[in-house]
């Protein structure tokens, strides 16, 4: 049985100045580009037997760097739509500090965000987690023959392993998880947990 292994991409200069960034395509830094980069020698060292991204370039561009396109070319790199990130509607493009001037004591996973443009409509937490769980429905079988790699956003993938872990969407909260970093999960006596987590890249 493999693990389930969750890359966030790279810096980018809206993750870089805090800004939340569901749908907006934004690019990653020279510094999330090394980062990410960084992160193949890991990589390389796991019998991974398939690759999902997220639509966005930032994304995509994450595992390329990472060398996930291929390790001799075993497995195409597949983008999943339900990776993309929460999209945070009118909120798209602000900071905490920002809308925390509109509706103090805002907190994402509680208070959730605002209808936004035809492009930037807003999720609720609960629709996150719809999208997570069919993420994992899809890999499960993939799981028998070796480690799955997801290359994703900071809150679906938190969603995502809560929802992995049999919390409910919103338990995504108790897992801080920063750009261009490494995580896995697995089981333990066939009970799902957390093997790794929020792991830097090796200097």
């Amino acid at each position: 049985m493999g693990d389930l292994i969750l890359l966030r991409h790279g810096q980018t200069e809206w993750s870089k100045a805090g800004k939340h960034t569901g749908r907006t395509d934004v690019p990653i830094t020279t510094v999330g580009a090394a980062s990410a980069a960084s992160l193949a020698p890991t990589l390389a060292k796991r019998q991974i037997v398939a690759v999902f991204t997220s639509p966005a370039s930032r994304a995509v561009w994450t595992a390329e760097l990472a060398d996930l396109e291929g390790a001799g070319g075993r497995y195409p790199v597949k983008q999943d739509p339900d990776l993309w990130e929460w999209d945070y509607g009118g909120y798209e493009g602000m900071t905490t500090r920002q809308i925390q001037e509109q509706r103090p004591g805002w907190y994402l996973w509680r208070d959730g965000v605002i209808p936004g443009d035809a492009e930037h409509p807003g999720e609720t937490v609960s629709q996150v987690g719809a999208r997570a769980d069919r993420v994992l429905a899809r890999v499960a079988p993939l799981l028998r023959d070796g480690d799955v790699a997801l290359v994703a956003h900071g809150h679906v993938l938190r969603v995502l392993t809560a929802r992995y872990l049999e919390l409910p969407p919103d338990g995504g909260r108790l897992f801080r998880l920063d750009t261009g970093t490494v995580s896995s999960l697995g089981t333990e006596h066939g009970e799902p947990v957390i093997l790794t987590w929020n792991v830097p890249p090796s200097p």
